[in-house]
């Protein structure tokens, strides 16, 4: 077994979410999900087939978010893995409906952040292990930082 680190391309510090599923129709449930949660979103999902034909399928509504879906899928290449690319919204909007997708087992990360994904690459394929999301603390928040998240959440939108 060889283990790699794979990083996420993402110029534009897009948001995505990286999950894990287990059927070829994660592309098809996984686009529903998305459109009935959030109308007229803008995203790309692309998905690492494991089995038969083995390939990167993938669906959207936005030809950059679908390239950069695929790219980032078919450099991952880890078995049943799926990543979706979003702009004009955040992961928060539908997190927990693509949670609910009877396929996907699990969600590795939600972020804007630079990623690298930790893969064991064996004589089989790979598989994902984790991923390092973003960097380490850098020290604890004081009242003054405090106020500035508070002030951030409520200016997106977030609180009242």
């Amino acid at each position: 077994m060889e283990l790699k680190t794979i990083s996420i391309e993402n110029p534009d510090a897009l948001n995505f979410i990286l999950g894990h599923s287990h059927f070829i129709k994660t592309i098809e449930d996984i686009y529903e999900a998305i459109i009935c949660t959030v109308p007229n979103a803008k995203f790309g999902v692309a998905f690492c087939e494991a089995s038969i034909e083995c390939l990167v399928r993938y669906s959207g509504t936005d030809e950059d978010m679908i390239e950069l879906a695929k790219k980032n899928a078919f450099e991952l290449a880890a078995g049943h893995s799926f990543i979706v690319f979003m702009k004009d919204m955040f992961p928060i909007n539908i997190l927990n409906t693509i949670k609910m997708v009877p396929e996907v087992t699990s969600i590795h990360c939600a972020t804007a952040n630079p990623v690298q994904v930790i893969v064991a690459q064996t004589d089989q394929g790979r598989g994902i292990l984790g991923v390092i999301d973003g960097f380490s603390p850098k020290g604890i928040e004081t009242e003054a930082d405090i106020e500035k998240r508070k002030g951030f959440l409520r200016m997106i939108g977030y609180k009242l």
